[in-house]
């Protein structure tokens, strides 16, 4: 069991939505919870950093991706239960989004894949229905 399974309070999490062109940075978890699913770059933040902070060394760690000027998009409650009902997993989540500012996303640290993926063709990836939402958001805080 990890030290985030059956938290005492949520987790602070911080989410990057990364576009270039048409497309949004994805990368495939390599941790619980969800691991080996699709989703947008991120982690936990850290204390003594603010939320920006902790969304771009994330990025950076996971991806080898940075990005110009973030903007708060959206917050996400993502609270997972075990079969008994009781509070597996609680996360917090702050998304910002940004525009691609370099490198090209190389997997590192939690996560096994990380990939340019077509806006139009973001169904294949089957996300979580949290990530097109805020990823929509994103889109038009962009425009």
């Amino acid at each position: 069991m990890s030290d985030r399974e059956y938290p005492a309070r949520p987790i602070v999490g911080v989410g990057v939505i990364v576009l270039k062109a048409d497309s949004v940075l994805l990368v495939r978890r390599g941790k619980p919870p969800n691991v080996g699913s699709w989703t947008l770059p991120g982690g936990a933040q850290e204390v003594g950093e603010t939320a920006e902070e902790a969304g771009r060394r994330e990025l950076l760690e996971e991806t080898g991706v940075t990005v110009g000027e973030l903007h708060f998009a959206a917050q996400v409650d993502n609270i997972r239960r075990d079969a008994l009902g009781r509070v597996q997993f609680h996360y917090t989540i702050l998304d910002f989004a940004g525009r691609w500012e370099s490198g090209e996303p190389v997997p590192a640290s939690d996560v096994s894949e990380a990939v340019w993926a077509p806006l139009d063709r973001l169904d294949q990836f089957h996300l979580w229905h949290e990530a097109y939402r805020v990823i929509a958001i994103a889109r038009e805080i962009a425009r």
